[in-house]
C-alpha cells in the first residue's frame, strides 16, 4: 500500500473534513448532539490519516490522559488546567519528538459565548511550543503541560445558517478562518 506524503496537518483536516460534511449533512442538520457529531468526524479522520505518513497516529474523542496522568495546560491566568479536547489526533505519547498533531474544539453556534471563547483559548494554549519559554523541546521528553499540537481547529457548526466555521491555530496564534457552506443533504453524495 503505498501511502501519500502529507505533512500539512490543515490539508489532511480538510480533506476529511470535506467528505464528512458531504456524507454526513443530514446528520449534522438533524440537530444531533455535538458529541456524536465529535464522534463521526474522527471516524473521517482517522480513515483519512491512515494512508498519510501519519498513519501511526490515532485520533481520540475527549482523550485525556498521557501515559496515565491527566492531561494539562497552563492558560493565560499561570493556572494549571485538566483538559480533554473533542478530538485530537496524536501519537499517545508513543513518539515524543511529535506526540501532538491536531486538537479539534467543537461548538454549535447556540452556545454561550463564554464556552467558545475558553475552546479558542485552549487552543492557543495546546498550540504553543512552550508554556513557560523555558522547556525546550529535546527530542525524548514530553512536557509536563500539554503543547506543540500542529494545528489547533475551532469548529462552530450553525445549523440555521447551513455552515460550518472554522478558526485554525498555529504556533499560540489564530491564523485564518474558513466557512464550509452545508449543502442539501439528499443530492450530497459522493
Amino acid at each position: 500500500m503505498l501511502r501519500r506524503t502529507i505533512n500539512n496537518t490543515t490539508i489532511i483536516f480538510e480533506n476529511a473534513n470535506k467528505v464528512f460534511l458531504n456524507d454526513q449533512v443530514d446528520l449534522i442538520l438533524s440537530g444531533i448532539s455535538e458529541r456524536t457529531l465529535c464522534g463521526s468526524l474522527m471516524r473521517y479522520l482517522q480513515e483519512e490519516i491512515k494512508e498519510t505518513n501519519y498513519s501511526k497516529y490515532h485520533v481520540d474523542v475527549e482523550y485525556n490522559r498521557n501515559k496515565g496522568k491527566v492531561k494539562t495546560i497552563i492558560d493565560q491566568n499561570i493556572e494549571v488546567i485538566p483538559i480533554n479536547c473533542d478530538i485530537i489526533v496524536h501519537s499517545r505519547g508513543e513518539i515524543p519528538e511529535q506526540d501532538n498533531l491536531i486538537a479539534i474544539e467543537m461548538k454549535k453556534s447556540t452556545n454561550r459565548n463564554s464556552e467558545k471563547i475558553k475552546d479558542k483559548n485552549r487552543l492557543i494554549a495546546l498550540t504553543k511550543d512552550t508554556f513557560d519559554d523555558v522547556w525546550s523541546f529535546d527530542g525524548t521528553n514530553l512536557p509536563e503541560h500539554v503543547c506543540r499540537y500542529k494545528l489547533g481547529v475551532y469548529y462552530e457548526v450553525n445549523i440555521r445558517q447551513r455552515e460550518v466555521y472554522v478558526e485554525y491555530y498555529k504556533k499560540g496564534q489564530l491564523c485564518s478562518t474558513k466557512i464550509f457552506k452545508l449543502k442539501s443533504g439528499d443530492n450530497n453524495k459522493r
